[in-house]
C-alpha cells in the first residue's frame, strides 16, 4: 500500500484551476444550448465557438431581437473587479469592426460590490447570477 502525500501548494493551485476551467467551460455549454433562459430572443452569432478579438476571446457573442451585439463574458464562482476590464475590453474591440450597437452581460455566481458598483457605472452592462438545480435520478 502507498502513502498518501498531501498535495503540495502548486499542484492545489492546478487543481484549482482546472476545476474552475471545467466549471466555465460547462457553464458555457448549457448556455449555449439554453440561452433563451438569459434572454428572450437572443440568436449566438459565434458560429457556436468562442469569437477571437484584439483583446482576447469572447465566451459567447449573440444579438438580440433590436440587433443589438451581445458580448457574454462567463466566470465560476465570484467575479472580481477585473472581470469588468474584461469585458469591457471585448466589447471595445468588437465596437471598432460592428457597426451595431454593443452591450455586455456578466454571468458569475456571484457578484461582490465593487463589482455591482462598478457595473453600474457602465449603462450598456448587466450582471446576471447563474444558479445551479441538481435533479436526481434513481438507477436502480
Amino acid at each position: 500500500m502507498g502513502t498518501y502525500a498531501e498535495p503540495s501548494e502548486a499542484e492545489e493551485v492546478i487543481d484549482a484551476m482546472e476545476t474552475t476551467f471545467g466549471l466555465e467551460r460547462d457553464l458555457q455549454i448549457a448556455l449555449r444550448s439554453n440561452i433563451q433562459q438569459l434572454e428572450q430572443g437572443l440568436k449566438i452569432i459565434d458560429e457556436g465557438k468562442e469569437l477571437t478579438t484584439e483583446a482576447g476571446k469572447i465566451d459567447i457573442t449573440a444579438e438580440d431581437q433590436q440587433g443589438v451585439i451581445l458580448v457574454m463574458e462567463l466566470k465560476a464562482g465570484a467575479a472580481n473587479p477585473g472581470c469588468i476590464a474584461q469585458i469591457l475590453s471585448y466589447m471595445g474591440a468588437l465596437k471598432e469592426k460592428e457597426q451595431k450597437p454593443i452591450r455586455g452581460i456578466l454571468v458569475a455566481g456571484d457578484f461582490p460590490p465593487r463589482v455591482v458598483f462598478a457595473a453600474r457605472a457602465v449603462p450598456n452592462l448587466q450582471l446576471r447570477k447563474y444558479t445551479f438545480r441538481f435533479s436526481f435520478e434513481e438507477i436502480k
